[in-house]
């Protein structure tokens, strides 16, 4: 009797131990956080010194190698592991005059991975797409492109956002205008499909019969506001010019006044550049080849810094990276980061990881990833694990009460198939989950348009993920359970009367952009 007293008060008084020691590393995690944030000084790093990171720039290996002298410092081995090649491109100065009818600035600048227009530029008129009955009408036109700047984009009867409209405009108002935009874009598109091509192809045809340039605006439906892609041509500049100016640009033409405009867009072709995937981690030392796993993506569009997409994911993970190494230096099971390259354009990075290193997949313990804008997170989903909450409410609940009641839970869940990199991982199934966040208007006003700066980050929001994602990582290594990666039986889709399907591995373009 008093051996199994004596037994029973030791394994006690190895729980209270245990918990205590994880309570101070808890607690160590969440004082260093609000006491010494690294957050802003990583922000202004990457957003204002570093600048946007796309794909291929000179920019994207410059992020990449502050990274890894950035772990360095902290004492966390890192390394840049190439997965791929992309097309080459610096972006130089953009600068749009209309010089006639009168002279005036506009606000613009060139997509990505468009053609120069060297230092002095391209002078011409500027023309908008005719209303057309047919590809014939069309073709027949094109001769009037030869030297001349076209315009390709809707014309938008309002700069105003909808909420606006909501706030000010009596009903009948809005309902009138909601009417005519409506009436517009379905004209545009009509319009569109006569010519014989779409929104997407129409640059080459323009191209093709001598134009000068593309002038196009794609609004993101918030003031001032525009979503910045890539250019479509391969000899000629494509600047993409925001709402308020190319609507004057449009009223212009079709007034008669015929604007001209100099554009000096310059650019360079580098050739082609290697494409990098930034992986960093802290050894396990009882289950080493167990990994728990932090993911963000790395790269950016470049019409603004790309602070909300991905910096602020990537702040998150190196800040629980530089928590956990400094009060949880020696894990339970291994703890990576990895800082993915070309998501934007298909999730390469992370496809190119999960795909170069199978041997990995099938021993890993959570993934953590971060990816929508600045704000506090909000939502995690049991991505269509059928025990994860099993442990991830254990998980959860070990992180401080003003973080966990804002966060709803959804369980089983469902399998993200794209969208961002947790998706690579579920496709092998690995156990995979998005922090997803509150959006802070990131899609209307932050996401891959000119205003996703540093400027825009909520660095309390930021902070509070940081927490979450140590704690989180901290909770899955100590974890004395390895995960169940078993899958829910996916319901009959509505819309096809089939059984769905379970994600598959798509493998990475480990050759861009040099079609």
């Amino acid at each position: 009797m008093k051996k199994i007293l004596l037994g029973a008060f030791l394994t006690c008084s190895m729980l209270i131990a245990t918990a205590q020691e994880k309570n101070a590393v808890i607690e160590n995690i969440i004082k260093e956080a609000n006491e010494n944030s690294q957050l802003e000084v990583l922000g202004h790093q990457l957003m204002d010194v570093i600048g946007p990171r796309l794909v291929g720039t000179p920019q994207m290996r410059q992020a990449h190698d502050w990274a890894v002298d950035t772990y360095a410092k902290w004492g966390i081995p890192a390394e840049n592991q190439q997965y791929g090649e992309w097309k080459a491109w610096e972006r130089g100065i953009t600068h749009i005059d209309m010089i006639s009818p009168r002279v005036q600035s506009l606000a613009g600048t060139q997509l990505s991975w468009s053609p120069s227009t060297g230092p002095k530029g391209v002078t011409a008129e500027v023309i908008n797409l005719p209303t057309v009955k047919d590809s014939l009408d069309f073709r027949n036109w094109l001769k009037n492109v030869k030297g001349k700047f076209v315009m390709v984009s809707e014309y938008q009867i309002t700069g105003r956002p909808d909420y606006n409209w909501e706030e000010f405009a009596t009903p009948e108002s809005f309902e009138k205008m909601k009417k005519e935009r409506d009436s517009l874009t379905k004209e545009f598109y009509a319009n569109m499909r006569r010519t014989g091509y779409t929104a997407r192809n129409i640059h080459e045809a323009l191209e093709s019969a001598g134009a000068a340039g593309i002038v196009s605006s794609y609004w993101s439906k918030g003031f001032g506001a525009n979503k910045i892609f890539a250019s479509r041509t391969k000899k000629i500049p494509t600047v993409d010019i925001q709402l308020e100016d190319y609507g004057m640009l449009y009223r212009l033409v079709e007034s008669g006044q015929k604007p001209k405009l100099k554009i000096v867009a310059e650019s360079k072709d580098l050739g082609v550049a290697p494409t990098f995937n930034t992986v960093a981690q802290i050894k396990g030392s009882e289950k080493p080849d167990e990994y728990v796993i932090l993911s963000a993506h790395f790269d950016s569009w470049d019409g603004g810094t790309g602070a909300t997409d991905n910096g602020t994911g990537t702040l998150v993970m190196m800040e629980a990276m530089r928590l956990l190494k400094k009060f949880y230096p020696n894990p339970k099971r291994t703890i990576l980061v990895g800082h993915w390259g070309s998501e934007e354009q298909g999730l390469n990075g992370s496809r190119a990881f999960v795909e170069d290193h199978p041997e990995m997949m099938k021993n890993i313990q959570a993934v953590f990833n971060q990816d929508n804008g600045t704000g506090r997170v909000v939502n995690l989903s049991g991505a269509g694990y059928l025990h994860a909450y099993d442990y991830l409410t254990r998980w959860l609940a070990a992180a401080p009460k003003d973080i966990t009641k804002h966060i709803k839970t959804d369980f089983p869940g469902s399998p993200s198939g794209g969208g961002s990199d947790n998706a690579s991982f579920i496709a092998v199934g690995a156990p995979s989950f998005n922090l997803s966040a509150l959006n802070w208007s990131y899609w209307n006003y932050t996401w891959h348009t000119n205003l996703d700066t540093y400027d825009k980050i909520v660095f309390d929001d930021v902070r509070s993920n940081a927490i979450l994602t140590a704690i989180l990582a901290y909770m899955a290594s100590e974890d004395d359970v390895k995960t169940s990666n078993e899958k829910i039986i996916l319901p009959v889709s509505e819309r096809t009367g089939k059984q769905l399907e379970w994600p598959t591995h798509r493998s990475p373009e480990r050759k861009g952009g040099l079609d």
